[in-house]
This record gives structure tokens, C-alpha cells and sequence, in this order.
């Protein structure tokens, strides 16, 4: 009977789903750290540096501290893959998660600036090694349609990642405001609360195994020679260099996107925003205005985040993963040079950020569907976590350029003109992105590697 005919989740065990909820769950809560950080980076530091958030040094250190959390991620990328691949992948899967856990708690109690930046970048390493280990685990314990919707769905939870970071941020903050809390800790609690994820580690060491391929390449002494062997047996392979290649620069250019772009618009919606109720309402009503309308369209741009994994997983599903690649680019590289463009006013961004969303996260769905199927079973982790961790150097290197277009190339202009000519002047890399995917090989349809 073909496997279409009934719904996907037809005959998944229950050890399968219990490996979809601890890898899912790993990158749910890790994309939740990374947005936890992006909220609350500002005023730790300014906190910390005893100088007001707005502050020149404070904006300026924050940058440097983002840079070494990305550093940190595509390090951990390229170091903890390898060593799954030797290791095991289940083993550092549960490391990477207490590493990333355990050090987001103790941030929540560090006392100078410097703390801060060497803890967010361990931080950064344990984050690193999760999403490749997470899709290597589900790839080799999962088959068929079951396979691409778990995929598809582990990618799909880091939107609820990034909306329950900003709720638990709304909760938070009404602590303070009732007085519950001391409205200056407030970025420490986000932090502690950012220990949590260490749960999901203790349930991946008991309730996990090794997936059989592994352990069967154990035993017949087929692994990878040496902690960093799985680099040898990748690079070796002509086919899997070229896939490391191509998957490669897909990372690049949609992690720079994100990063590199699209978290911009949140300062392009403040710009907007502000200019739009300053000659509205009086002060305080604006300001409370201007944060409603940019959590708003922070909730919309992830709600559309959303439903753009689930049409790149139809279209890879039901026509190939390259084909969907070509339209997401495409999509991305037009729709955020129209946001860019075009957004005026809070009405505007309701509608235009759940686009920019959706043509822009679909592109991470494409990545923990494809990545895995260019690579053999030896040195899975290790391409997959090599590949989409690349895109993390890019994206830091991507925040300095943004920052030089919009304070040098472009500093001329009447804000909030700079953001806008810097985020459409980077577009550039989803072409980037579109010229890989055109000579990507297609693997619908197509056994794993072996």
C-alpha cells in the first residue's frame, strides 16, 4: 500500500516520538535562549556597566558580546558535530544541552561585563552543537513521511521558541510591575529561568539510545578515527564535499538573512513606530504604544514563520527540496526588499512582517529536511552541523557590515533611511542563496546516503 495513502504518523513507535520531543525540545528551548539573549543583552549591560541602556559603550559592548555568542554557536557547530559523530551523537547531545543550559542560569548571577561576554560565548558553543546532532538522531530513528514531518516539525517549534521567549519576557516584566520582583533584575530572571532546558538533558541520558546505525558501525570499528575523523571521512568523499559545499552556502545565506536582516526590522519598527505616534499621543502613551505594536509584529512575524516551514515542506515533499529552495530564496530576497521598502506606519508592519517571516524561516525548515540527506551516516552530524553553523561567522561578520552601511555608506540619510538602504543594500545573499540552490542535487525520492 503506498505509505501516501494514510497520515503520516501511521505506525511511529512510541520510542520514536519520545526521540522527536527530546531533540525538539533540545532546539525549542535553545531557540528560546537565543531569543531570551536578544532581549535581554541591553539591559544586562547596561546594568552591569552601570551606564543607561541607550548608551553609546553599551550599544557598542553589546555588538562585541553578540559577536562572540555567534562565534561561540559556529564553533560549537564545528567542534561538538565531530565529535558525535565519534562519540555518540545521543551522549553529546545531552552535553550540549546542560552546556548551554547550565550557563545561561549561571549568567543570570555575573557581576561584571566580561562575565557576561566569556559566558554567552560557551554559551554559544553548546547551542552550537544541538541542531545538527538533534536531526542526525531523528534522521537515523525515524523513516519515510514521518522523517520530513519530524524534521519539518523540529524546525517549526523554534517559532514557539522564539514567541515563548517573549512571553516569558511579558511575564516577567508584569512581575516587576507589581512591584514582585525588583524591576532591574529582571534580565536575571530571564537568565535563570534559561537553566531549565537541563531537564530535556537528564531525559536524553536515561531515556535515550545510540541510533542502531551508530552502534553497528561501533561494532564493526567503522567510526570515525580520532575526535575530529568525521572531517576526513567528509572531506574524502567527492560527493559529500561537493554537498558540503552547496549546503553550505544555502546555510550562509539564510542564517545571514535572518541575522544579518531580519533581525533589523525590530530596529526599522522603532524607528517607524516612534515617528508615528510621537505626533499622536503624548509621551508615555507613545512609548507604550510603540512596545505593543512592536511585540505585535514580533508574534505576526513568527506566526508567519510558522506557516512558511509548512509550505516548504509541502513543496519538498510534493515536488523536491530544490524547487522549494529556488521559490523560498526568491521569495525571501523580494518580500524583505519590499518590507524594507515600503513599511510607514504599525499597520503596515501587521500585515508585511508575517511575509517577511514566512519567506525567510521557510528556509530553516529546508535546512533540517536537506542538510542530512547529503551525507553519509559516518559523518552525518558532523556536514550537517558544519554546514548550518557556517552561516553563524558569516552572520556575525554580517552584523558588523550591517552596522558600517547603516552608520557610514548610509549615515547621511534621515533615519530610519539608513536601516532601510543597509538591510535591502545585504539582500544580496539570498541571491547568494538562489544561485546554490539552483546546482543543489535533488534527493527527494532518494535513499540516505549511506
Amino acid at each position: 500500500m503506498d505509505e501516501r495513502s494514510g497520515p503520516w504518523w501511521r505506525g511511529v513507535t512510541g520510542y520514536q516520538w519520545l526521540v522527536f520531543a527530546v531533540a525538539s525540545g533540545a532546539w525549542l528551548f535553545d531557540t528560546m535562549d537565543q531569543r531570551l539573549f536578544s532581549l535581554a543583552r541591553i539591559p544586562a549591560l547596561g546594568d552591569l556597566m552601570a551606564l543607561p541602556p541607550s548608551h553609546v559603550e553599551v550599544q557598542a559592548f553589546a555588538k562585541i558580546v553578540t559577536a562572540l555568542f555567534l562565534v561561540g554557536w559556529g564553533l560549537g557547530g564545528l567542534i561538538i558535530g565531530p565529535l558525535g559523530d565519534r562519540f555518540g551523537r545521543v551522549r553529546l547531545l545531552a552535553i550540549s544541552i546542560l552546556l548551554y543550559s547550565l550557563c545561561t542560569g549561571i549568567t543570570a548571577f555575573c557581576r561584571t561585563p566580561a562575565e557576561f561576554a566569556a559566558l554567552r560565548f560557551v554559551t554559544g558553543l553548546g547551542i552550537g552543537g544541538v541542531f545538527g546532532l538533534a536531526v542526525a538522531i531523528i534522521v537515523e530513528t525515524v523513516d519515510g513521511r514521518a522523517r520530513l514531518a519530524m524534521l519539518a516539525g523540529l524546525q517549526l517549534l523554534s517559532t514557539v521558541g522564539n514567541v515563548g521567549s517573549a512571553l516569558v519576557k511579558m511575564g516577567v516584566d508584569d512581575l516587576a510591575r507589581h512591584d514582585l520582583i525588583a524591576a532591574g533584575s529582571v534580565w536575571r530572571w530571564l537568565f535563570a529561568l534559561g537553566a531549565l532546558p537541563a531537564l530535556i538533558a537528564i531525559v536524553a541520558m536515561i531515556g535515550l539510545r545510540e541510533p542502531q546505525s551508530w552502534r553497528d558501525r561501533k561494532a564493526e570499528g567503522r567510526l570515525p578515527k580520532g575526535a575530529f575523523g568525521a572531517y576526513v571521512d567528509l572531506l574524502g568523499n567527492p560527493a559529500e564535499r561537493r554537498g558540503l559545499l552547496i549546503g553550505s552556502l544555502l546555510a550562509v545565506a539564510g542564517v545571514v538573512g535572518l541575522w544579518g536582516i531580519g533581525e533589523y526590522a525590530v530596529d526599522l519598527q522603532h524607528a517607524v513606530f516612534t515617528a508615528y505616534y510621537d505626533g499622536r499621543l503624548a509621551p508615555d502613551a507613545a512609548k507604550a504604544a510603540v512596545t505593543d505594536a512592536k511585540n505585535w509584529a514580533y508574534m505576526l512575524q513568527m506566526a508567519g514563520g510558522a506557516v512558511g516551514m509548512l509550505i516548504f515542506t509541502l513543496i519538498a515533499d510534493r515536488v523536491g527540496r530544490r524547487p522549494a529552495f529556488l521559490t523560498c530564496f526568491a521569495a525571501a530576497f523580494v518580500v524583505t526588499m519590499f518590507v524594507y521598502a515600503r513599511m510607514q506606519t504599525p499597520t503596515d508592519a501587521y500585515w508585511m512582517m508575517p511575509l517577511m517571516g514566512a519567506a525567510q524561516f521557510s528556509l530553516f525548515a529546508g535546512f533540517s529536511i536537506y542538510l542530512p540527506e547529503l551525507f553519509g551516516a559516518a559523518a552525518r552530524g558532523t556536514g550537517v552541523s558544519f554546514a548550518y553553523n557556517l552561516g553563524r561567522f558569516a552572520a556575525a561578520a554580517g552584523s558588523f557590515g550591517s552596522a558600517w552601511l547603516s552608520t557610514s555608506l548610509f549615515g547621511g540619510f534621515d533615519a530610519p533611511d539608513p536601516l532601510r538602504y543597509s538591510a535591502m543594500t545585504m539582500c544580496v545573499i539570498f541571491l547568494i542563496g538562489l544561485a546554490a540552490a539552483w546546482f543543489a542535487p535533488e534527493t527527494r525520492g532518494r535513499p540516505l546516503p549511506a
